[in-house]
């Protein structure tokens, strides 16, 4: 079983924004992952966005997984069946090991909410270099899906029975 806190103990996060389209004028998910991580008393240390580009969006995950300075990588977008939806494949080859429960949890309580569309979801986790990675749906309300049901108390040190913060940089 993994170690649990008493306290909260705020973690370094990334956010990575996967559009073709995109801006910081119009980048709605990418501003709630940071708002909700913020709220949650975590500091934002980074934040991108890159075209639907598998080596753009490797060399930029690969550049944060090699930082002392991030533990937590969320990211947004490019998880669908388009032909420019490519984080899984991106990002895969870079994982140290798969969060095979994530994906899962992620399609069960999104299909709560959108019904079986939910199978062109390719939401993705894993550990890199002792950093967490999670690789969700662009809509801002699958960010939230992913946000309130898993990736917040997953980032909790005070989770029970378990947590990530154990597997992560300190």
């Amino acid at each position: 079983m993994s170690k649990v806190s008493s306290e909260f103990i705020p973690l370094r996060i990334a956010v990575l924004t996967v559009s073709a389209h995109r801006t910081e004028a119009d980048d709605t998910s990418g501003d709630y992952l940071r708002e909700v991580a913020q709220e949650a008393g975590h500091q934002i240390i980074a934040s991108a966005i890159v075209k639907e580009n598998l080596y753009q969006i490797r060399a930029q995950i690969s550049a944060w997984i090699a930082s002392d300075d991030v533990q937590v990588i969320l990211i947004n977008g490019g998880t669908g069946f388009t032909p420019g939806d490519v984080v899984p494949e991106a990002i895969s080859v870079l994982f140290d090991r798969e969060i095979e429960g994530f994906g899962e949890l992620f399609r069960m309580a999104s299909y709560e909410e959108i019904g079986t569309a939910t199978i062109q979801s390719r939401a993705i986790a894993g550990l890199a270099n002792c950093t967490v990675i999670f690789a969700m749906p662009g809509s801002t309300k699958a960010c939230r899906t992913a946000w309130e049901r898993i990736i917040q108390e997953q980032l909790d040190a005070r989770q029970k029975p378990c947590n990530v913060h154990p597997h992560l940089k300190k």
